[in-house]
């Protein structure tokens, strides 16, 4: 059961002071039987005029911020505090809890499941030449396919056959740009997986947290926020998988946000009222901490997966 602390420090900066516009923030993970929210505090410089949560239609814990009409800043400020207890399933939970319906691919969802997963289930990205369904069908030839096994060596394939590519630019490649390129940031690959089991007609979803534990310091990912996807399998339930690292089951793995696509997940949007020679600049600092374990951060630099619309005028 790994304690886990991360301090989320996102800073912008502008030419001259700029009037905020309001802020949307998810950075508060939701507490559950595996995730346990111990502490969490967020501090804000300059100082909102409103702070108002509530749940998206995911159930993402959401904070809003909102500034006094006419109040100006050169600076913005944004620090999330976490204290939280993890309880990851490992990668024996998911064999001892799949429906025997489900061990072995092809199978179907339950007539109860298929109305609530349908969304989920469907393709969300042109795929013309049909190369994402021909990489997928890859890890299903042949008969008695195991769908833990299935799903786990597709993991481990991005992981193994793709090229790591920290990117600071917003938005997320397409899964035929993944391929073509041989190369992604953490959310590529996530979407990357997300599509190519959607092509075989399973549900899945994207995540965006945190990433720990960097005992052997080859962890990729770290210093921002870290994208991954979860499959839904009867009886089991979401299982949580990183194609950036090859991490079955939330191994090492913060749960912040969950969603159906990456542009639901932004940690921090906003804007501010100004010309776009405003913006100065933006630098994202994130700090995970284990007791007795190799920290995981980067100071500075890039935004990662918080993208840079997050500063775009308005």
């Amino acid at each position: 059961m790994p304690h886990v602390q991360v301090v989320h420090t996102t800073r912008y900066s502008y030419v001259r002071p700029v009037r905020l516009m309001p802020h949307r923030l998810m950075v508060r993970p939701q507490d559950s039987h595996d995730l346990r929210l111990n502490e969490a505090t967020l501090a804000v410089d300059p100082a909102p005029g409103s702070t108002r949560w509530a749940h998206d239609v995911f159930g993402n814990s959401i904070c809003m911020l909102d500034w006094p009409a006419g109040m100006e800043t050169a600076s913005l400020r944004i620090v999330s505090r976490l204290d939280l207890s993890h309880y990851p399933a490992g990668p024996g939970l998911p064999r001892a809890t799949l429906q025997p319906e489900a061990e072995l691919f092809p199978f179907s969802y339950s007539a109860d499941e298929v109305a609530d997963l349908a969304r989920l289930s469907e393709r969300h990205l042109a795929d013309p030449e049909r190369q994402v369904d021909a990489w997928a069908r890859r890890f299903v030839a042949g008969s008695d396919v195991g769908t833990l096994a299935m799903l786990e060596a597709m993991t481990h394939a991005i992981h193994q056959e793709f090229r790591y590519a920290a990117r600071e630019e917003m938005g997320t490649q397409t899964p035929v740009e993944t391929l073509s390129l041989g190369s992604g940031a953490c959310r590529d690959f996530a979407l990357l997986m997300m599509e190519a089991v959607r092509s075989l007609g399973l549900a899945a979803r994207f995540v965006s947290g945190y990433l720990y534990n960097d005992e052997g310091g080859s962890s990729r990912g770290g210093g921002t926020t870290h994208a991954w996807c979860s499959v839904y399998l009867p009886g089991a339930g979401w299982v949580e998988y990183d194609p950036t690292n090859g991490l079955v089951a939330g191994r090492n793995l913060v749960r912040v946000a969950v969603t159906r696509t990456p542009e639901q997940a932004v940690p921090i949007s906003g804007g501010f009222i100004g010309s776009g020679n405003d913006f100065a600049g933006l630098t994202v600092d994130v700090r995970v901490t284990v007791p007795g374990r190799a920290p995981v951060g980067r100071a500075g630099g890039s935004p990662g997966q918080d993208f840079l619309r997050e500063a775009e005028p308005v």
